[in-house]
């Protein structure tokens, strides 16, 4: 698997001197810390729901008003790393002023969908790790293919393979403690085993491809992107 061309990141972006690039790039960071973020929140600060879904939005709009980001030095923390940190600063601070927490509701300004991320708590019951990086990885990382998914649905279904999405879904990411066979699979979508074979090849190199974009833009060096993919994906230049 190629490595995507060098681009800006969406921290670099975030930065520009254009108010439309800004504003995309903050939302695309937004996107793909929040739900790791509220759920850090609930696990490691143990914060009821709606406290914790006021603090993700509040930590967030405070983000952006304050150039917390422009603060940001990659040469000495990984981006999501700094994220924690600022996350857990903002925390402390918000405990220490117990009515912060307490407002049930406030001014909320970014839709975001709490319910899910709540719903996958519950459902999937996830540990707290004693390396609270860990944790904060790990959703990250759940986050991180959830949007590479959403893209492949989205091409899948534009390029007309949308066949091949389904037999993917169907056997990959299917909530299910035993996977159907490929006859099976293909008995249910009016298929062969052997085209199976090649849709669920095709879609997890497919995957594969929108992850590595996806990480390219959310890390802020060659170095640390590199390090992700083979942490990640087990990848080497």
């Amino acid at each position: 698997m190629s490595f995507p061309s060098t681009r800006l990141s969406i921290v670099q972006r975030t930065r520009s001197a254009d108010e439309d690039t800004r504003r995309l790039a903050f939302a695309t960071l937004i996107d793909a810390y929040w739900k790791p973020a509220y759920k850090y929140l609930r696990l490691k600060w143990r914060l009821s729901p709606d406290e914790a879904a006021d603090l993700t939005q509040e930590f967030f709009t405070t983000t952006l008003e304050n150039d917390v980001l422009g603060r940001f030095d990659p040469s000495r923390a990984r981006f999501r790393t700094y994220l924690r940190l600022c996350l857990d600063g903002f925390a402390a601070n918000a405990k220490k002023a117990e009515g912060r927490l307490k407002r049930g509701g406030g001014t909320l300004t970014i839709p975001l969908d709490f319910t899910s991320a709540e719903g996958e708590i519950s459902s999937h019951e996830p540990s707290v790790p004693a390396d609270l990086d860990e944790l904060f990885y790990r959703e990250w990382v759940r986050a991180l293919f959830e949007r590479a998914i959403d893209d492949l649905r989205v091409e899948a279904t534009r390029s007309g393979r949308a066949a091949a999405f389904a037999a993917f879904e169907q056997y990959d990411l299917a909530d299910s403690p035993e996977r159907p066979t490929y006859a099976t699979l293909a008995a249910r979508l009016g298929s062969t085993s052997a085209t199976i074979t090649n849709h669920l090849a095709a879609m997890r190199r497919d995957l594969r491809a929108h992850v590595l974009r996806r990480l390219r833009e959310l890390t802020t060096s060659d170095e640390e992107y590199e390090a992700e993919a083979h942490r990640l994906l087990g990848i080497v230049r």
